[in-house]
């Protein structure tokens, strides 16, 4: 386990082992109620007011702070061979002016931990590195964020078995209306191909939609749904998750804490090495100007 000073959060290399399904489906779940049990014991109880702006904007991916991020996707049991995986994410937002415009740049570092086709173990360590910029167009309405612009993959995985050993690049596509008072939607569209990288490795030709549905509640809680749906068109393999997750924005002097833990299953796929379940958590950190 990570001890964040927030959140526990599964890492990498603690990632469970073995086929008894309903063991494997418990310590998922027990590690998503102790993302929010033990970070509700750990904030002071002065901190846990939080405005509706700040509500509004916790989950908004195109609001314009500097953020950091630590998130975790684990995976119960894959397609084709009920393996499970994970994936620790560092990731970071950082708003810039250049090209006369305001530009919100979003980049990504996973830290995997796959099966190994080849020696039919496991691998873990560095993933493929991502990073797109997404031009904040002038929508004319407040309540409404629109961003678009190019994203770039670079081969950095440390071994094959976790990442693709290609240079990928296209477009990537962010909205996000929080006009609803207690109610928040919008989407990630993301597309990316390969130009470049080992010859001995497969192309890359995909797309991923990431709709997302936020409810808030009480006391800054809020219900989340913000699976991520993949096709790939070289393969034409895919998969449709749908998760219900249950997070908390708290507001505290020079930054902003959203914690979360998400729930997901797969209601249609296509294809080996697809999530069947799994658990998505995280902590956000942003930090207003």
């Amino acid at each position: 386990m990570i001890y964040t000073g927030f959140a526990f959060l599964p890492a990498p290399w603690g990632c469970l082992e073995g086929n008894q399904n309903m063991q494997s489906i418990r310590k998922p779940l027990l590690v998503a109620s102790l993302v929010l049990g033990v970070l509700g014991l750990a904030i002071p109880a002065s901190a846990q007011g939080t405005d509706s702006a700040a509500l509004a904007q916790a989950n908004n991916p195109l609001a314009a702070v500097k953020a950091f991020n630590l998130q975790n996707q684990f995976t119960g049991s894959m397609t084709g061979s009920g393996a499970n995986a994970n994936s620790f994410f560092l990731r970071g937002a950082l708003p810039v002016t250049a090209f006369g415009g305001d530009w919100l740049v979003r980049a990504t570092l996973p830290i995997n931990h796959f099966p190994d086709p080849v020696s039919g173990g496991k691998k873990t360590g560095i993933g493929d590195f991502n990073v797109f910029a997404a031009y904040l167009i002038d929508t004319g309405n407040p309540n409404l964020s629109f961003g678009i612009g190019p994203q770039l993959t670079a081969p950095t995985a440390t071994s094959d078995a976790l990442g693709t050993g290609k240079w990928s690049a296209g477009l990537a596509n962010v909205l996000f209306n929080t006009a609803t008072p207690g109610l928040q939607w919008g989407y990630l569209l993301t597309w990316q191909a390969s130009f470049a990288g080992a010859d001995s490795r497969a192309d890359v030709n995909n797309a991923a939609f990431q709709p997302m549905i936020i409810k808030q509640l009480q006391d800054g809680w809020y219900l989340r749904s913000a699976a991520i749906w993949t096709y790939d068109f070289e393969t034409d393999n895919y998969n449709i998750p749908i998760g219900l997750g249950l997070g908390r924005v708290v507001k505290n002097p020079g930054v902003i804490i959203n914690y979360f833990a998400e729930p997901q299953y797969s209601v249609a796929s296509g294809g080996n090495g697809k999530r069947e379940w799994g658990v998505y958590a995280g902590v956000n950190f942003q930090f207003p100007k």
